[in-house]
């Protein structure tokens, strides 16, 4: 079978689930145009995965650049997964400008190109899929309006669903809601603060997290709904695997 996804843009692809996913599709075939902001991560990741990664250092909240690069790239596949680690600290200890970070990052980043694809737009049968949390559905008490801007990134990605049909662009969205692990920088950083604020040892609310999910099955499930045209708009991520949202 033919890889539909000759060309595809990942933000954040400097590490963690970015990385991964970036790596996965490599695999798959495709080439990868691996945003984010740290270059030297970027040419790590094109030392690692070859010359099918072309690297872009640069801000992926920027509606122009979002343009600019799927004018010159023309993917039939987005996975918007950049963001911005989260003030940890209760609501008390926040500022609105540590509150409203992920706003600023997370959410600003998804508009600008789920925006730029429809009014671009990508091509009939292209892909969006977009990185919010499973915070979203459980809370995230320490980490300001991280929930409340993965939230609102559901929403753009059903609105857009709407106009897409609305206007029969043939444009897909999946938004994706990874659950809460140790082995990104983000989330252990929040697994330390959740253990501290719990009273118990890290290794102990680590336990409570089993199966782990990895960055590797975050990947292969962002592969896996690409390429599945009859599959649901929002899934779970843990490590037990992909779960649908009714």
């Amino acid at each position: 079978m033919s890889n539909p996804f000759q060309t595809a843009v990942v933000t954040g692809a400097g590490r963690g689930f970015g990385r991964a996913i970036a790596a996965a599709l490599v695999a798959a075939g495709t080439g990868v145009v691996g945003i984010a902001r740290d270059e030297e991560e970027l040419h790590a990741v094109r030392d690692d995965l070859g010359t099918a990664f072309t690297p872009l250092a640069a801000d992926a909240t920027d509606e122009t650049l979002a343009q600019d690069v799927i004018r010159e790239h023309r993917p039939a596949l987005l996975v918007l997964n950049a963001g911005v680690a989260p003030h940890l600290a209760p609501l008390h200890e926040q500022t609105w400008e540590t509150f409203s970070r992920t706003w600023h990052a997370d959410t600003r980043h998804v508009f600008a190109w789920v925006r730029a694809g429809l009014r671009e737009p990508l091509a009939p049968g292209s892909v969006i899929v977009a990185m919010s949390s499973g915070a979203v559905l459980a809370g995230s008490p320490l980490s300001g309006g991280y929930a409340g801007a993965k939230a609102a990134i559901r929403y753009i990605s059903r609105y857009a669903t709407e106009e897409s049909k609305r206007a029969a662009l043939g444009i897909r969205l999946v938004t994706l809601f990874p659950q809460l692990t140790p082995a990104t920088g983000l989330g252990s950083a929040a697994v330390a603060e959740y253990a501290a604020r719990q009273g118990v040892e890290r290794d102990t609310f680590i336990e409570g997290l089993q199966p782990i999910l990895t960055p590797g099955q975050v990947a292969k499930a962002v592969v896996d709904v690409a390429h599945d045209p009859a599959g649901a708009p929002e899934y779970v991520i843990t490590g037990a695997g992909l779960r649908p949202i009714d």
